[in-house]
């Protein structure tokens, strides 16, 4: 349904634009398809016209009204892509202009295949009188099973596949349709603004709320929330960013630190699309093992590709992105839309390969963005009308207590209380390399011990100085005295540097490093100096101060150790 008009009194303009959505859900016929190559999300896809393949759980998608050619049609709203399409009873669709550039539109879940095409489209109260779309003439694809007739990408412009058709043939005219809305309302606010809501019926049809250029009231707080750049930070295709941590409660408290396929991204973050477009989350196997693998009860369903866990176990965790914890509600994290003899399926699904192949790392879905107030905004204008860098903003709506609460009562079992997330702190939370901890513990040794160190250092060069400028005293001295006084000087030979230190006899480990042993108290025989480099290159195994002497076994008194050995 469309809404009218409303004031954005905290956006830029005066004016602002939004339309409600509905979620729709139902019971599709099941069934898994085998991924062809490693650059394939392994995820559900059609079986058949009109069908979708979701194994044993429902799906659930968000859709609104638009008018194309002065025609209603339902579409899904999608920020993981960034094309129009829609499949109309007939086609060419009515009051379109049909281009002869055909292409198949394939997505992760399904495909289309049409005619690129222009007609009018009024969408959030916004019109376009000329927008390129593919005209649909066969499909198999999610949206049309759940009684949509299209899907509206909401993506950024360098994306999308109909512009770079148009652009083939010399012309400029395939621009995405935000593009186009924000070109043709220039002083509009250009961002975007999701809540999706959450049902408690299998069957509910529930609004939510999808704006150009307007805050909603309710959620006012998300102004002041951080910016979270996109990644790459500089003309992104896709809405990404980049992934802190996962942080899980049920399991001690523990933090899982992701790592990334895409060059060029932090070693220690995931880049993560956030896809309003997808209901469920696409992760690394082995963060959904730590998600799902502790609980009792919970398995692995090899032929899904999916964890199955007990509907009534409360799994509280949270995302961690740009520095700021969201957690996730648990009734989203095992939904139990098709629950089977109380067991529901894991809505973080894993990968064995990179989901976005190379371009990005996770896929997530509305399991997540369900627990947030998401701002999409394409890039603030300064004084000179230049547009600066995309980013998002997320505002939780999750109150930990109150989620348990929640999920208890609709699943059974006693609230838990004092819910916290601890993440890493914020200097952890910036793009950073990684170092282990022994390496940590050398660096923090080395830190306390250098003053005495350089101290040590400066000392020997002002001795080394100090006899220099006496060695170069009694050389001028000779120099002036009398032939007559000169003595004829024996054969000279290297002086030990502590002859003292000499005298020690070798130890067995000195023999076994090649050297030779000799009488106690004697010198030791002279031998030419070898010059060894030293790195400067800071590894694990740089100098630190001895160890104390371990404990035996008893504890009772200290008998000697060997020193630990380093694991680089």
């Amino acid at each position: 349904m469309k809404l009218p008009l409303v004031l954005g009194l905290l956006a830029v303009s005066t004016s602002a634009y939004r339309v409600s959505f509905k979620q729709y859900k139902q019971r599709p016929t099941l069934q898994q398809r085998d991924v062809a190559s490693g650059s394939q999300l392994s995820v559900l896809a059609a079986t058949g016209d009109n069908s979708l393949d979701l194994n044993t759980v429902h799906d659930l998608i968000y859709m609104a009204d638009m008018v194309i050619g002065g025609i209603n049609y339902t579409v899904q709203l999608d920020t993981g892509s960034s094309d129009l399409w829609i499949k109309g009873a007939t086609t060419p669709l009515p009051n379109s202009t049909q281009t002869s550039i055909t292409y198949n539109l394939t997505y992760a879940i399904g495909w289309v295949y049409g005619h690129v095409a222009y007609a009018p489209v009024e969408f959030a109260d916004l019109s376009i009188p000329s927008q390129a779309l593919l005209d649909v003439s066969s499909a198999q694809n999610p949206t049309l099973g759940y009684g949509g007739n299209g899907l509206v990408g909401l993506g950024f412009t360098s994306l999308s596949t109909i512009d770079a058709l148009v652009n083939h043939t010399g012309a400029s005219t395939g621009r995405s349709l935000l593009y186009n809305m924000f070109a043709a309302n220039p002083k509009e606010p250009n961002f975007l603004s999701f809540t999706l809501q959450r049902s408690s019926e299998a069957n509910d049809e529930i609004e939510g709320i999808f704006s150009i250029g307007e805050y909603e009231p309710a959620y006012t707080a998300v102004i002041n929330q951080t910016a979270i750049p996109t990644w790459p930070v500089n003309s992104p295709k896709r809405w990404d960013v980049l992934l802190d941590a996962v942080i899980i409660n049920h399991a001690n408290d523990t933090i899982v630190l992701p790592t990334t396929d895409v060059v060029g991204a932090p070693t220690n973050k995931a880049v993560v699309l956030m896809d309003s477009g997808s209901s469920f989350t696409y992760a690394p196997k082995a963060i959904c093992d730590a998600i799902y693998g502790g609980i009792s009860g919970a398995k692995f369903d090899s032929a899904s590709g999916q964890w199955t866990v007990p509907c009534n176990f409360e799994i509280d965790m949270a995302l961690q992105i740009g520095g700021q914890v969201f957690p996730v509600h648990p009734l989203d994290v095992t939904p139990s839309g098709l629950a089977s003899n109380g067991v529901c399926v894991g809505s973080f699904v894993p990968q064995t390969v990179s989901v976005g192949a190379g371009e990005f790392d996770w896929l997530v879905g509305d399991n997540f963005l369900r627990s947030v107030y998401s701002i999409y905004d394409f890039g603030d204008f300064d004084e000179l009308g230049n547009m600066g860098n995309p980013y998002m903003k997320l505002l939780s709506l999750v109150d930990p207590d109150q989620a348990s609460i929640e999920f208890t009562s609709a699943r059974g079992g006693t609230p838990k209380t004092n819910i916290t997330y601890q993440g890493l702190n914020g200097a952890a939370a910036m793009p950073s390399f990684n170092i282990s901890a022994d390496m940590t513990e050398t660096l923090e040794r080395i830190g306390r011990y250098l003053p005495a160190m350089l101290a040590v250092v400066a000392l020997n060069a002002l001795i080394l100085i100090i006899i220099a400028i006496v060695g170069l005293f009694v050389w001028c001295r000779r120099r002036r005295s009398p032939k007559n006084k000169r003595r004829a000087n024996g054969r000279l030979s290297p002086m030990p540097m502590n002859p003292r230190h000499e005298d020690v006899p070798f130890s067995t480990a000195r023999l076994n490093r090649g050297r030779h042993s000799h009488m106690t108290g004697l010198p030791s025989p002279t031998r030419p100096h070898v010059y060894e480099p030293v790195s400067m290159a800071l590894t694990e195994d740089t100098f630190v101060p001895p160890s104390p002497p371990f404990l035996s076994a008893e504890r009772s008194k200290v008998v000697p150790g060997d020193r630990p050995k380093s694991i680089a």
